[in-house]
């Protein structure tokens, strides 16, 4: 949904070498030292998706060629551990998880061909540095060195995004409900799910009234889901995220929206339930986004937290409990933190000197440290980085 994006802003970023200032007027926020993860697999491509509290980063690499990635576990002190497949070639942790007992949530393709010729949300939305390999696509949930694959409500396909300290998975599954709002060669409904921690049962989560699909992004430990609800249509983003959805005791409420009809996507809630993501401004198109970063909070609504300086569009994708927000600002593809009221350039937070540029921030745990994407200004290779507050 976001990654096609965010790769677009990465290359653009390849010839960036300036340093980059902050703002005259910013407020206060940490400097970082910044650490790129090893890749033991051989490509040239990786990304830190999710940090725990032990600094564990999860995420994923690529191979050599770059057109498959396997899901990734730095720690030990960022000691890589490849996390494996369900059978198939490519597998991700593609959304910042909430669990710090080292269980992971993610997906993987497995070495079954698509039945129905569908292409799938985890192609369209992380697997997609090479053409689409026609395989039926899982969640996973990760535990002692053990991969193992989530089931779907009936249907072929499923996406493991979120989990929570009690190992609760959330994300969506097809059922066999052939959906006429689905666009070819996409032909099954899906639906947001939450799976069980004792045996990865799946119960649904309703869409809006009226929306005929879902999807859920992220889990708290209090149980609060966010997610979208929407159309069928291509599996991802677009008309399939129409509303914003949050997700309590099993009930969607509406999070309402920045204006525009597509692409609203909560993407991390906290633990005191405030959400970040990215919603459309009015004037939209499916083709034709135009989101900024937001903050929901029950008590204050929807905000609008900008673009950094010179950009139109933003994605927040990552919050902490202090809602301190990460994500990547368009067309600049530079990383931000947001917090205290502004947005900031992460460029301009770590040394001058630096042969990186941190092209999106995709989590910040509740330390401070964040983890993302880097490129090298030399070589244009993309690396997953840990960024250290300075004093930590």
């Amino acid at each position: 949904m976001k990654r096609s994006m965010v790769m677009i802003a990465a290359a653009m970023t390849a010839l960036a070498g300036a340093a980059v200032a902050a703002p005259p007027n910013a407020p206060k926020v940490p400097h970082y030292d910044v650490f790129t993860l090893n890749n033991p697999l051989g490509g040239t491509y990786a990304q830190g998706t999710s940090i725990d509290i032990r600094n564990q980063v999860a995420g994923y690499a690529a191979l050599p060629g770059n057109g498959v990635i396997h899901a990734m576990l730095w720690h030990n002190g960022y000691k890589p551990l490849d996390l494996g497949t369900l059978g198939g070639p490519n597998s991700a942790v593609a959304w910042p998880n909430r669990n710090d007992k080292g269980v992971i949530a993610g997906i993987s393709e497995t070495a079954t061909p698509q039945p129905r010729g569908e292409i799938w949300s985890c192609a369209q939305a992380v697997f997609y540095t090479a053409a689409p390999t026609g395989d039926v696509c899982l969640g996973f949930r990760w535990q002692k060195g053990v991969m193992s694959q989530l089931p779907t409500l009936g249907g072929d396909n499923g996406f493991a995004t979120g989990i929570d300290n009690a190992g609760e998975i959330v994300g969506w599954a097809e059922n066999t409900v052939e959906d006429p709002s689905c666009n070819a060669p996409q032909i099954l409904q899906f639906e947001a799910v939450e799976w069980n921690a004792k045996n990865n049962e799946p119960t649904e989560l309703p869409p809006l009234n009226g929306d005929p699909d879902g999807a859920a992004t992220a889990i708290n430990d209090h149980g609060q889901v966010v997610g979208i609800s929407g159309l069928c249509a291509n599996a991802v983003g677009g008309a399939s995220a129409e509303h914003m959805v949050l997700w309590q005791n099993g009930a969607p409420t509406n999070l309402g929206s920045l204006g525009g009809q597509y692409w609203n996507t909560p993407m991390d809630i906290n633990e005191k339930g405030a959400v970040t993501g990215f919603s459309d401004l009015p004037g939209d198109g499916v083709g034709s986004p135009n989101f900024n970063a937001f903050l929901w909070t029950a008590k204050g609504g929807l905000q609008n937290i900008g673009t950094l300086p010179g950009d139109a569009l933003s994605e927040g994708l990552g919050i902490n409990d202090e809602e301190v927000i990460v994500g990547v600002s368009f067309p600049s593809g530079h990383a931000f933190i947001w917090q205290n009221g502004a947005m900031t350039d992460l460029n301009a937070l770590i040394s001058p000197d630096s042969n990186l540029v941190l092209v999106d921030a995709q989590d910040i745990n509740d330390d401070g440290l964040i983890t993302g994407e880097a490129q090298n200004k030399t070589t244009g290779t993309i690396a997953a980085f840990v960024a250290v507050p300075r004093g930590k």
